[in-house]
């Protein structure tokens, strides 16, 4: 991106949508930095109006202390040498020498506590982005350039201190300084003398790699939800249903190591949450015997479904779509074969297609490093674990359900409902908001400290529920969030995983609503989306057709139009409740 690009992106943000407010903390002159970070925020949230303040020219820790968290949705640290003590930068009078470094590592130590502290008075409830320094120290060292002196040791150590001490708890992230290196080479990122001229150390490209760096921490993108995987020449090397399954292969013995490679990284995402599903023409029996052998490195428990047939493989993606009951959008497919990507792309529009280079070893790092981007997540939950697991659940629950979900199968599914209010933000219902769409009440997305804002305001609430019944536990599997109102609710955010459908379950959060809160009647903030039908069904049930605005139901329509609901519904005490968001 170029300053133009940068500078066009920012004029034409849309000037009646909602705001989005950043704050850029940095000691130096912000112009660059601040253009690119407004960009790349602006292109991250096309349906806000992003601004981007900034703090007092030379004082990032009177910045911080002096800002106040209601009055901003994120912040952005640029964090540079010269922050630490002022003898760490170029544009300083002060004096350089042995008898100076030992002052300035201590005073550096001093102001890392100061801001450290600061940080950690404003990010309970904001995103911090922080980037540590990344321009070369001044030559101010007795050693030579290419050995580390004494002084330099200490103050990584304090860096590396400060660092761990800030990201024992969200939402706190750093820049990868490694894959910032890769964007902005580290010989390319000082410009000396734009920095003693008008106080500004960085270079255009520099400015431009660490704006879009700091954007991506603070607006990360959704991560994809599941992978469909060929088999034949990508999960391993050769075709099982013409070598053998006892002759595929995917060690270095065999040169092959690439799809070991795959395996391991693919078998990473499942121990993380990640839907893995399989797709290939072949014999089901040769797939079968493969998938058997104990050295391979993704076992077959963690791949479902594993679709083997004849036909085309747009149509098994379809067959896992339907069975994940996720979108295409969510999904990426990985095959070595063009053709076939590019035919389940033509079907599959939104699914993001990448090809698995057999032969070619920096192609294949470069897939590895693009998955990882993808499926890539800040934390990973004990509902993100449980997520491979829960989605063969419907399975044996349909088949007991013997097709059609009868009022003796519900009640003996012994259904459990477990109630969670929580007093404040937890990122495990916020996550679940952002990335449900089918049955979801308006599909609008969420910033951190927007929806802490929400929930911790006077009237607030919130309500997350779990399920679990005979046939598994699925964790949590709805969210709601609005405000008391008199006697009734006004509902802004509902959201159910499809995980949960044919249960009663968004019946069951209704009468939680109704009962919990003894309401008279309840307000939803309903907007029609092209993926929320489940939802505007749910509610034709009541008022007799799809919704196309606001809806209100009172709880003497609920009651009328309520079918019958076994579940047993629980309630997380406060002291559990304590204990889970320590966790």
């Amino acid at each position: 991106m170029t300053v133009t690009e940068a500078l066009e992106i920012v004029q034409h943000a849309p000037r009646s949508a909602p705001s989005y407010r950043a704050f850029l903390i940095c000691g130096f002159t912000p112009i660059h930095l601040k253009t690119f970070l407004q960009a790349n925020l602006q292109q991250n949230l096309p349906d806000r109006r992003v601004e981007v303040g900034t703090g007092l020219f030379g004082d990032v820790a009177g910045s911080l202390e002096a800002l106040e968290a209601d009055a901003a949705d994120a912040v952005a640290l640029a964090l540079e040498w010269q922050d630490l003590d002022p003898r760490l930068g170029y544009g300083n009078a002060g004096q350089w020498g042995l008898a100076a470094v030992a002052d300035i590592v201590s005073i550096a130590q001093a102001m890392l506590h100061r801001i450290a502290s600061a940080i950690e008075r404003i990010a309970t409830t904001i995103p911090v982005a922080i980037s540590l320094p990344t321009l070369p120290l001044p030559p101010l060292f007795h050693t030579s350039s290419w050995q580390t002196s004494d002084a330099e040791l200490s103050l990584d150590e304090s860096l590396l201190s400060f660092r761990l001490r800030l990201a024992k708890q969200q939402p706190r992230s750093f820049v990868n300084a490694a894959r910032l290196a890769e964007d902005s080479a580290p010989a390319g990122r000082l410009n000396l003398e734009s920095d003693l001229a008008i106080g500004l150390p960085y270079t255009i490209p520099h400015a431009a790699s660490l704006g879009n760096t700091l954007a991506r921490l603070l607006v990360p993108p959704l991560a994809k939800k599941g992978l469909i995987t060929d088999l034949d020449d990508t999960l391993w090397h050769g075709s099982a249903g013409e070598i053998g399954p006892e002759n595929v292969s995917w060690d270095l013995a065999h040169g092959h190591q690439l799809h070991a490679l795959y395996q391991k990284l693919v078998s990473a995402f499942a121990d993380e949450g990640v839907l893995i599903g399989a797709v290939s023409k072949n014999d089901p029996a040769m797939v079968s015997e493969a998938f058997r052998r104990t050295d391979l490195l993704l076992p077959a428990d963690r791949v479902f479904p594993i679709e083997v047939n004849w036909g085309s493989k747009s149509s098994s993606v379809e067959r896992i779509l339907r069975r994940w009951n996720v979108l295409a959008d969510d999904v990426v497919f990985v095959d070595d074969s063009p053709m076939e990507l590019a035919e389940v792309k033509l079907a599959h529009p939104g699914i993001e297609s990448l090809r698995f280079p057999n032969d070619d070893h920096d192609a294949c790092y470069a897939l590895l490093r693009r998955l990882r981007d993808l499926f890539g997540k800040s934390r990973i939950s004990g509902d993100d674990k449980l997520r491979p697991k829960s989605i063969r659940q419907p399975e044996p629950f349909e088949q007991a359900a013997g097709g059609a979900i009868s009022e003796g199968f519900l009640q003996a599914a012994n259904g459990i409902i477990t109630i969670d209010l929580y007093p404040a933000n937890d990122p495990r219902a916020l996550e679940l908001v952002n990335k449900t769409n089918q049955f979801n009440l308006n599909g609008k997305r969420h910033t951190i400290a927007e929806w802490s804002r929400a929930v911790s305001s006077p009237r607030g609430m919130l309500t997350a529920i779990s399920y679990q019944d005979k046939f598994g536990p699925l964790g949590t599997i709805a969210v709601l969030q609005g405000r008391r109102e008199g006697d009734g609710l006004d509902i802004s955010t509902w959201v159910l995983s499809c995980r949960a459908f044919s249960r009663r379950i968004e019946h069951q959060c209704l009468k939680v609503l109704f009962d919990g809160y003894n309401a008279r009647q309840i307000s939803f903030d309903f907007v029609p989306t092209a993926k929320n039908g489940p939802m505007q069904d749910f509610f034709a049930t009541f008022i007799g057709a799809r919704p196309t605005g606001a809806v209100t139901l009172t709880r003497a329509q609920f009651e009328q139009h309520c079918p019958p609901l076994y579940h047993r519904v629980t309630e997380i005490p406060a002291r559990e409740r304590e204990k889970l968001q320590s966790a």
